[in-house]
């Protein structure tokens, strides 16, 4: 029987400034208990900026998206230009801040914001496929810049969900545990650490997001 193959888009390594690590690991490691398999992409782009975890200030280097996500995938990644939705059964955006800030501009300009080319294209070609997106924490207001009248989550943050909307979104308060579908666009959201959240929260939304994405490949 044929693995069913997953798309994981990664934005950087780290919450502030590229992908949240525990959705990312979480969200392949569900994947893989899934039965399915993954293959890591990311933009070869500079990101925005870095920030310094320990201190939160942002710092004066200087570091490209796909060298950074390539730390969270053990080496095993592709530019994101190399997508192929022929290839792949579904896609999925972890969070972190590097979504909303090398992804796209949402972290700045809010409904404004633009998205990176690359995104828009794999994330338009996978709808045009009618194939199933998924996306966790901040990652849903991107898909909702991209998908016209796009129905997600980012939990219960009021000015988010109204930059969604203003996007022409709509957005779904949701907790921990719940998983958002958009039946029309096949699009799989939950809030993740846009809400207060335990790791093994996190683990939980991931899992349950994966299962609804791949229940939802053809």
């Amino acid at each position: 029987m044929k693995h069913k193959q997953v798309a994981v888009v990664l934005s950087g390594s780290g919450v502030y400034d590229g992908s949240e690590i525990h959705e990312a690991v979480l969200t392949l490691l569900a994947i893989d208990q899934q039965g399915a398999t993954y293959q890591c992409f990311a933009p070869d782009i500079m990101q925005h900026h870095v920030i310094n975890h320990l201190t939160g200030e942002a710092s004066d280097e200087a570091r490209n998206v796909l060298v950074e996500s390539a730390r969270l995938a053990r080496g095993n990644i592709k530019p994101l230009s190399d997508f192929d939705a022929d290839k792949f059964d579904a896609i999925i955006f972890p969070g972190g801040f590097g979504a909303a800030k090398n992804l796209s501009s949402f972290a700045f300009e809010g409904a404004d914001c633009s998205v990176d080319g690359g995104v828009d294209s794999a994330v338009k070609a996978m709808l045009n496929k009618g194939k199933p997106i998924g996306a966790l924490c901040i990652s849903p207001a991107v898909l909702a810049r991209i998908v016209p009248g796009a129905k997600v989550t980012i939990g219960e943050d009021e000015a988010t969900a109204s930059a969604i909307e203003s996007m022409g979104g709509r957005h779904q308060r949701s907790g921990h545990g719940a998983v958002v579908v958009d039946e029309a666009h096949n699009l799989v959201t939950s809030p993740c650490y846009m809400l207060e959240a335990t790791v093994s929260q996190i683990a939980d939304d991931a899992a349950k997001t994966v299962a609804a994405l791949l229940e939802r490949t053809k």
